[in-house]
């Protein structure tokens, strides 16, 4: 019997970290309901039919929230595959005979797919390697919406736009979100964590387990404006007693490094055609950085050791202004250096995002060459709105700031400002409000981005497409979703 329908399975098969010749399969249960199986296997099957399968027994499952024992998970890894091949993946378990009334046998649990990296960047009219690019997901309306239109891109979207690899920066779930976060007790305030990433993963799980996924954490993760407590937020005053604030954090953080297997610092490479940085930069933030000095090095020498250009994964924009709750360039001098960093290593950076709760598109000089580097700032978010009380966080696409970087940074660095262009073409799109409805403000339509890259012989460049996907706008006999963009968005990359 199987138990696949995204929207009621309470089991999870989640693909992450994807190379050519490796992957690693995340599986288990966040409900708090269901047994550990005492056998379970993970089957992976080749290009060929054959069958590669992995066994997990009773005592090797791991908790993912400390002194919660009721959930459980495990990372199974594969290895020696082959560069660029379509895989699938099972999670079985075994059930047991119980006399004559129910006969040994496996049932299956969750099924996903993946590709493992190329060796290269295709070749311009082959398929392209494709990154989708999304953040922001909160279930409380979402029924399903967002996995399906994902999954159906995925499975029957065209080779020109379907993912190979998906990149989740930020607000997977929204742990602050309702009145009861204000609970005072630990044990109640682990399982309310682990509760909402049962419930988002059960959500997002078509998502989750086809194509290889990173995630990054951002506020909402942990709480709003993290690692900050002292908010005006009503159900946020609890966080004021230092054994509220320790018991959330804990359990935040056990999902942030447990469930989306999040790290400060990661970087990966196609061939030497594009070179890939995931950087956390939330986790480690506190008043005197968004990251750690250790960290910040190690994306600094990222930058400068480039000889192609960058994909910079990040959970926050970098075009921005300083605002109420910090964002990056609030840690001026970091942020500074950051950008310094990528000015200087010659190639064009493209960084992706989310956050903000609006989607656009936008292109800047690096430095005071306007000839030098670019960056190319794409920011998704959200995959699934806010509602009623909440929805007041939605936003609309905005073109600012006008010039970048601001002021302060360009005495650091001595650089000039520099003017940012943006085309309404790609802002994502927005929907009115309703005061009356979930939804009380104009906010952006929910959706994620597909990237696509091509290896041009005839420019010596690397190709660049983007086009962005409503979630709840489907037509077609496929029922795939709508291009927001009534143009998709090109760039050749230096």
């Amino acid at each position: 019997m199987s138990n696949e329908n995204t929207n009621t399975s309470q089991w999870s098969l989640v693909v992450q970290r994807v190379t050519s010749s490796s992957v690693e399969v995340w599986v288990g249960s966040l409900f708090p309901t269901l047994k550990k199986p005492d056998i379970a296997r993970v089957e992976l099957t080749l290009p060929d039919g054959s069958k590669q399968t992995k066994r997990i027994t009773k005592e090797q499952w791991l908790r993912p929230f400390d002194k919660l024992n009721q959930r459980f998970y495990k990372v199974i890894k594969f290895t020696q595959l082959t560069p660029g091949k379509s895989y699938q993946v099972n999670f079985v378990r075994r059930i047991e005979a119980n006399g004559s009334v129910i006969p040994q046998s496996w049932q299956h649990l969750r099924s996903g797919a993946f590709s493992t990296l190329p060796n290269r960047i295709p070749l311009k009219g082959k398929k392209p390697f494709t990154i989708a690019l999304g953040s922001c997901f909160y279930n409380h309306r979402d029924g399903g919406r967002a996995a399906a239109a994902y999954k159906a891109l995925y499975q029957r979207g065209a080779d020109n736009v379907k993912p190979d690899i998906t990149f989740l920066t930020g607000d997977q779930v929204y742990l602050d979100i309702g009145f009861d976060s204000l609970s005072l007790i630990p044990s109640e305030i682990r399982q309310r964590v682990a509760d909402d990433y049962a419930l988002h993963w059960q959500a997002m799980g078509s998502i989750l387990c086809n194509g290889g996924t990173w995630m990054l954490p951002d506020d909402h993760e942990f709480w709003n404006d993290y690692p900050f407590y002292k908010s005006a937020i009503p159900q946020l005053q609890a966080l004021r007693l230092r054994h509220v604030r320790k018991a959330w954090d804990a359990a935040a953080t056990d999902g942030v490094k447990n469930v989306q297997r999040s790290v400060p610092f990661e970087t990966f490479s196609i061939g030497k055609d594009l070179s890939i940085c995931i950087a956390d930069l939330r986790s480690l933030r506190d008043e005197n950085g968004f990251t750690s000095t250790a960290v910040l090095n190690k994306i600094k020498k990222w930058a400068h050791e480039l000889r192609s250009p960058g994909v910079f994964v990040a959970p926050q924009p970098l075009i921005v202004e300083e605002e109420s709750e910090k964002n990056l360039l609030s840690y001026t001098q970091q942020y500074a250096e950051l950008l310094q960093a990528f000015s200087v290593s010659g190639h064009d950076i493209v960084l992706m995002s989310g956050d903000v709760h609006f989607g656009r598109i936008a292109t800047t000089p690096l430095g005071n060459g306007a000839k030098g580097p670019r960056l190319i700032e794409i920011i998704a978010s959200p995959m699934s709105n806010l509602t009623y009380l909440n929805g007041i966080a939605a936003d609309k696409p905005k073109s600012k700031p006008v010039k970048f970087p601001a002021p302060e940074v360009c005495k650091l660095n001595n650089w000039k400002p520099v003017k940012v262009t943006y085309n309404k073409l790609y802002q994502v799109s927005t929907k009115k409000g309703n005061i009356f409805s979930a939804y009380p403000k104009t906010r952006t339509r929910e959706h994620f981005m597909t990237i696509s890259f091509s290896r041009n012989t005839a420019s010596g460049t690397i190709d660049l497409r983007a086009d962005a996907w409503r979630i709840r706008d489907t037509r077609g006999p496929k029922m795939l979703p709508v291009k927001d963009f009534d143009r998709t968005f090109t760039i050749k990359l230096k």
